[in-house]
């Protein structure tokens, strides 16, 4: 006999069994203590934002006094020793840290003991370029200079430019012999012979004013 109240045509033994419903889920809340946790910034600290401030400006100054003591530090033309490389109102960067330069180099140096200012306004240091070496012969032939028997190309000079030394100019161990490019009017090396490369505070490097003749020297 069949079940009657099955409807299936299917026997009891092969239905399939099917899982109770699941509970629905519900959310857990969250405290509002964690929310405020998980949203709040922390609060800046006045305090500490100053004393960072302070900290930077301090190591900046400190920078810059060093960069301008030790290694570099402008200088602005006074005379017309050295046109037309530096014209004067000309201001140049000098490399301090360079005080044994090469032949060529344009040096700032401190103001010789033989050569002492004729006034007030005279300058303390003084700005050329170096010619001879230690151990260097610079003398002159026909209005061009010429160092132990080799004329010296001096492309920086203009064209026409004449170079007088009256006499043959030996360069002591220690020293060195310095020219102002503008031959003419350059109180130089020629009259108060070679200088203690002691004295020289560094290179110059580049021309920084006015802007329409910034460069490098």
């Amino acid at each position: 006999m069949f079940d009657q109240t099955n409807t299936t045509g299917v026997p009891p033994e092969y239905r399939p069994l099917l899982d109770p419903p699941a509970p629905p889920v519900t959310a857990e809340p969250v405290p509002s203590e964690r929310v405020l946790e998980l949203n709040a910034e922390p609060a800046a600290n006045p305090k500490g934002t100053a004393m960072g401030w302070a900290l930077t400006i301090a190591v900046a100054v400190v920078l810059t006094i060093v960069v301008k003591t030790f290694i570099l530090q402008a200088y602005s033309i006074p005379s017309e020793s050295m046109v037309p490389t530096l014209n004067v109102g000309d201001r140049v960067v000098v490399f301090r840290l360079n005080t044994d330069p090469a032949r060529g180099d344009i040096v700032v140096f401190d103001r010789p003991a033989n050569d002492p200012k004729t006034s007030p306004s005279d300058p303390d240091v003084l700005i050329k370029r170096v010619i001879g070496l230690p151990g260097d012969v610079v003398e002159s032939r026909d209005g061009e200079v010429w160092v132990n028997g080799k004329q010296l190309v001096e492309d920086y000079l203009p064209d026409g430019t004449t170079t007088i030394i009256d006499t043959p100019i030996t360069v002591p161990s220690g020293k060195l012999l310095v020219l102002g490019d503008n031959r003419s009017r350059s109180f130089d090396g020629r009259i108060f012979g070679p200088i203690d490369k002691d004295l020289v505070v560094g290179r110059a490097i580049a021309r920084i004013w006015p802007l329409s003749r910034l460069g490098g020297l």
